[in-house]
């Protein structure tokens, strides 16, 4: 895993925004999902107005995705 892979911002006061992840594990790296508009391995609900609720979703968040989401953004874009 490259350096760049993962961040940490243990300062930010919603650190960590997902409780269920092992916050020596979780990556902040992807705070903001950009596979928000896509179709995603995450746990997500399609809301009334094609709405994407991604506030169970941790699957950006695992350090050990990274590679994988680099892989769907290429593949995609």
């Amino acid at each position: 895993m490259s350096y760049y892979s993962f961040f940490q911002n243990k300062e930010c006061e919603y650190f960590p925004c997902h409780k269920d992840i092992d916050t020596e594990e979780f990556n902040c790296l992807f705070c903001y999902c950009p596979l928000y508009f896509l179709q995603c391995e995450g746990s997500y609900k399609i809301l009334d107005g094609n709405i994407k609720d991604c506030s169970n979703c941790t699957f950006p968040h695992h350090k050990k995705n990274y590679e994988k989401m680099i892989t769907i953004l290429k593949d995609r874009y």
